[in-house]
């Protein structure tokens, strides 16, 4: 891997809490700080895309994003997206060839302690450099095909879809 090219576009990694009432914002990506921090061995950029809690991503948003992604010269990818409507959006970038795409994203905010934010992006980072070219989730320390997985709300993860 030359390069990773990282595509943000919200969700609850970069959420921003202000008070009481859960009132939020999604703030600065959270994870091109978190990977300098980390001292990473490779070159990386960030392309913050969208501001948005992917339950208000929409079909144009969606085609942004893969318009994007196709359009970097960089062969490994990785998405921090929102978890509700991550499988969506990684169903939409399947048509992009010639790339590894790995999306992933936190179930809390990346400024939360405890959060799985950097889990989740260390998994992802790993995946995009070892997986050949496609679409993949990587989410609860595990490796997902977008056309297997599904969230499980009540469970707050992700788990194989029923045969």
């Amino acid at each position: 891997m030359n390069e990773l090219c990282v595509v943000t576009t919200g969700g609850t990694i970069d959420k921003i809490y202000f008070d009481d009432k859960s009132d939020y914002q999604i703030g600065e990506p959270q994870i091109g700080r978190m990977l300098a921090e980390l001292g990473v061995a490779f070159r990386f950029s960030v392309i913050p895309i969208l501001r948005k809690d992917s339950l208000h991503l929409d079909d144009a948003d969606r085609e942004l994003i893969r318009s994007a992604i196709a359009a970097q010269s960089a062969a490994h990818v990785l998405v921090t997206h929102g978890t509700d409507s991550m499988i969506a959006t990684a169903r939409v970038l399947a048509s992009i060839e010639g790339k590894t795409i790995v999306l992933t994203g936190a179930l809390s905010p990346a400024r939360f302690r405890g959060s799985d934010a950097e889990f989740n992006i260390g998994t992802a980072v790993g995946a995009v450099q070892c997986l050949p070219h496609g679409v993949y989730i990587a989410m609860n320390g595990r490796i997902w095909d977008p056309s297997k997985v599904r969230k499980n709300v009540e469970a707050n993860r992700f788990e194989a879809l029923e045969p």
